[in-house]
C-alpha cells in the first residue's frame, strides 16, 4: 500500500502545535486593510486553535505534517 501524503495545499494553511492541536489563520486580514481598525487588524492576527470537530476532518489530509 502506498504511503499517505499529506495534501500539498493544507501545508501552508495549518499548523500543528507540539501537543497536537491544529492552529489556523483567520480570513479578511490581506488586503483593503486601510480600511479596517487597528484593534480589528490586531484580533484578525492571532491564530485560533480550531474545532475538535473540524480537526477530525483534516487528519487524514495533515497526516504526515508535524
Amino acid at each position: 500500500m502506498p504511503k499517505m501524503k499529506t495534501h500539498s495545499s493544507l501545508k501552508g494553511r495549518f499548523k500543528i502545535t507540539g501537543t497536537g492541536k491544529v492552529k489556523r489563520h483567520k480570513a479578511y486580514r490581506n488586503h483593503l486593510l486601510s480600511g479596517k481598525s487597528n484593534r480589528q487588524k490586531r484580533v484578525l492576527c492571532t491564530q485560533p486553535v480550531m474545532a475538535p470537530g473540524d480537526v477530525k476532518r483534516l487528519k487524514q489530509g495533515l497526516a504526515n505534517l508535524k
